[in-house]
């Protein structure tokens, strides 16, 4: 069982994480208590601590971070039968109303009443102990570790974005910014059969781990105009992408895919861009380009599990820095800053 500590990250405000004792939660009939294990440190941490707020999203209170997780199941809710003591677990974020239109269609993700950790006021997962519904936790293979559970978040996006981009065999995908998701979009673009990825970036060590991590082709847009960016991307395809991801959240980068994507084809936007952008729609236009935007994923955590656990997608590469829990101020900095050359900072919540 839980022992009395349960320190928790909790941002207090802008610039202001402290670390904090937290009573440690007591499960409902249909939800688990987990010792968290390994968290990941996604943007949105980041944004929140340095900004207060992610477009409607504003932090009003004080808020544990963290939502990419794993831990161990150390208690059940009375009615909880799928899952016992001992499993170790991958934690699905976002827990919706289940009643809604939306809810009940299966895209969950645009619930008006969903519950997403460090999503405010929603208290996050940095934490020793955290209670969650059980059917929003999976469990994990013996083969597939804590770390690779907590990326199973991410992955989520990417499967997500890549089935709303209706990634295909044979299919030319470009990928605009080298992050977590835009590599992860990448290897699961590949997984779902595309037969050319490129990624575009302006960071040339970002650019390098694409390369290493599977990348057909990489290119560094540094200082170069959307037409000319489209043009270099046609030559290196040998035509214009079919579905075009992009991940960075750039004005600049929107401009690039428009001009990129073939005639009839697909841009799919994921990444958080400023609240207004100006963007050439015209030519989108008389291209018919279908756009499709991204909010999280929903029924995708299945889909993530199996790919990594069948090996399609390698997630491990991407922890390039990892911190204990009492660490946790100097892990957001890393994130923040990219020191060291951080795709993704991983913090272990557990005392063991």
């Amino acid at each position: 069982m839980a022992s009395g500590d349960n320190l928790s990250a909790v941002m207090h405000g802008i610039e202001d994480l402290r670390m904090e004792q937290m009573p440690i939660p007591q499960p409902d009939k249909h939800d688990v208590l987990l010792a968290v294990h390994s968290v990941g440190i996604c943007g949105s941490d980041v944004h929140y601590l340095v900004s207060g707020a992610i477009g409607p999203f504003v932090v009003k209170a004080p808020m544990v971070l963290g939502h990419e997780s794993s831990g161990t199941v150390i208690a059940v809710g009375e009615s909880v039968i799928s899952l016992q003591i001992g499993d170790r677990v991958a934690v699905e974020p976002g827990v919706p109303c289940r009643m809604c239109v939306h809810c009940k269609i299966g895209r969950y993700n645009l619930c008006a009443d969903v519950q997403f950790c460090a999503t405010p006021p929603v208290h996050g997962t940095l934490t020793r102990y955290y209670s969650h519904p059980a059917d929003f936790c999976y469990k994990l293979p013996d083969h597939v570790s804590y770390e690779e559970g907590a990326l199973l978040e991410p992955l989520s996006v990417a499967v997500h974005a890549c089935s709303r981009g209706d990634v295909r065999i044979g299919h030319k995908v470009l990928i605009t910014g080298a992050g977590p998701i835009g590599l992860l979009s990448m290897q699961t673009a590949k997984a779902c059969g595309a037969a050319e990825v490129i990624v575009l970036d302006v960071d040339e060590g970002r650019l390098k781990f694409a390369s290493d991590y599977g990348a057909d082709h990489v290119m560094n847009v540094r200082g170069k105009e959307s037409q000319q960016i489209a043009e270099d991307v046609r030559q290196a395809l040998s035509t214009d992408p079919d579905v075009a991801i992009e991940c960075s959240g750039t004005e600049s980068a929107i401009r690039t895919v428009i001009h990129s994507t073939k005639n009839g084809g697909v841009i799919v936007l994921v990444g958080c861009s400023p609240a207004t952008v100006t963007v050439p729609l015209i030519d989108a236009a008389v291209k018919e380009i279908d756009f499709k935007t991204v909010f999280r994923y929903a029924n995708r955590y299945p889909t993530a599990l199996a790919l990594v656990a069948s090996g399609k997608v390698d997630v491990k590469p991407l922890v390039t820095h990892r911190f204990n829990l009492e660490e946790a101020r100097q892990a957001l900095n890393v994130a923040r800053t990219g020191e060291g050359g951080a795709v993704k900072v991983v913090i272990k919540c557990s005392k063991q």
